[in-house]
């Protein structure tokens, strides 16, 4: 109950301020503002893009409530300095929700609504209502699946097409210059939306998918210095980052996002790499330590991630994986460890061998921890087959599940499912078992031959 006042009193402040900026400054009706009030009450309350980073609900809000003022100031002055109501950028403010949050209905929704106001502006006119909520579900379908920057100049392109023959259609009598006009519309757009985008992207702490490509490359800083100094740690994520993909994949979450959340997830590891299994080359560093001491090294990974993470900037979107990807789950092994050494009055807590967390609050996150554990696990299997394989992904799966780190995200038992029977099918074949191949003919004759030298 208190969440839900929180999330009123902030959604009743935004709206009070909009309906007061739209009559004293915008010289628009009151009933315009109400019905953006009501949107972004709904949008409050309801709307599931909202939760798509951890931000929560209120901060996306307040987001899509900027753009949404930033388009009618910028309307409102096209207005006022007589520019043809064709220059209303309501295509530029579907593109930047469409690629900043991914979600067919939001860009629906944003269509409609930024549709409304510019008919409501342009003298309550109809046909530029119905021009702009065409061209806006345009854009929205255009900007889907957005992955290059190039692709949103395309995306201007189909919408100043559709723009204009809509234009042509509604005003059959009108000249060359008009609908061109509405053709420029969508390209001046895209400009507009190519150059503003890395701005909001920074100002906001979000990531586009345009974005996430850019840190998928293996020249980025982080990932080649993994390469050289950390290589075990650089093959488990590259192949925590690859299963993650088509697991969120499977169940319809960010599948980009889990797989560059996988690929730098464990950049901690790079501060002290050979105090990990997986670059180990011979006795284990923790064998002259104590288990307490051990598990401070392990779990400092998380805290030397964050740190790698500020220094090259990386977006909280991102660095939710680092501090996520284990939760509050138990260092189980320095943990045993420590209670076969205990003295006879000793007492071992389980609370100090668990990571600081927090737990995955996101789909995806909560993907990368199983994705994680699941890896170290198959990878410890000493004769690795299929059905070996499917009962240690299920059995990391429940205990996750039991131990409650997967009450903070979105995940349900179906999506477990599939996302367990992903695993299995990706890790079957990356550490399935081995033919072993008898010495060739040659090779056992020189070896006969040297026998009895």
């Amino acid at each position: 109950m208190l969440v839900f006042k929180k999330e009123l009193c902030l959604c009743a402040v935004i709206g009070i301020v909009i309906v007061t900026a739209e009559i004293f400054f915008l010289n628009i009706n009151l009933l315009p503002g109400a019905l953006l009030v009501g949107f972004i009450l709904y949008l409050g309350f309801s709307h599931p893009a909202l939760n798509s980073n951890s931000r929560g609900k209120e901060y996306n809000c307040l987001v899509l409530t900027f753009l949404f003022v930033l388009f009618l100031v910028i309307t409102k002055k096209i207005l006022d300095y007589q520019i043809p109501a064709s220059y209303i950028p309501v295509s530029g403010l579907i593109m930047c929700v469409s690629i900043l949050y991914k979600d067919a209905a939001l860009s629906f929704y944003f269509a409609v609504l930024s549709a409304c106001f510019a008919g409501i502006l342009s003298g309550n006119s109809l046909s530029v209502t119905l021009i702009f909520f065409i061209t806006g579900m345009v854009t929205a379908i255009s900007t889907r699946s957005l992955r290059r920057r190039i692709q949103i100049l395309s995306a201007g392109l189909f919408a100043g097409v559709a723009q204009a023959l809509l234009f042509w259609m509604a005003y059959p009598q009108a000249g060359l210059n008009e609908i061109a006009a509405n053709l420029f519309n969508g390209l001046i757009c895209a400009v507009g939306v190519t150059g503003i985008l890395p701005l909001l992207e920074n100002f906001f702490g979000m990531v586009t998918d345009i974005s996430l490509l850019e840190l998928s490359d293996f020249n980025h800083p982080l990932l080649k210095k993994m390469i050289l100094d950390a290589p075990g740690t650089y093959h488990h994520s590259i192949v925590v980052g690859n299963i993650a993909e088509a697991a969120a994949e499977s169940i319809q979450a960010n599948s980009l996002l889990a797989r560059i959340g996988g690929y730098y997830h464990d950049i901690g590891k790079l501060t002290s790499p050979e105090y990990f299994m997986e670059n180990q080359k011979a006795l284990s560093k923790h064998e002259n330590l104590s288990p307490s001491i051990s598990k401070m090294v392990i779990i400092n990974h998380i805290k030397e991630g964050m740190e790698l993470a500020r220094k090259y900037r990386l977006k909280p979107v991102i660095t939710d994986f680092i501090t996520q990807h284990h939760g509050s789950g138990l260092v189980y092994y320095f943990y045993r460890k420590a209670l076969e050494g205990i003295e006879q009055d000793e007492k071992i807590l389980e609370e100090g061998f668990r990571y600081p967390g927090p737990k995955p609050a996101s789909r995806e996150t909560a993907i990368v921890l199983l994705a994680d554990s699941v890896e170290a696990a198959t990878r410890a299997i000493a004769e690795p087959n299929a059905s070996r394989i499917e009962e240690v992904v299920h059995k990391v799966i429940n205990n996750k599940f039991i131990d409650g780190q997967l009450d903070n995200c979105d995940l349900t038992l179906k999506d477990l499912e599939k996302i367990a029977k992903v695993f299995i099918h990706m890790l079957s074949g990356i550490y399935h078992g081995r033919i072993n191949y008898p010495e060739s003919p040659g090779h056992t004759k020189e070896h006969h031959h040297k026998k009895h030298d």
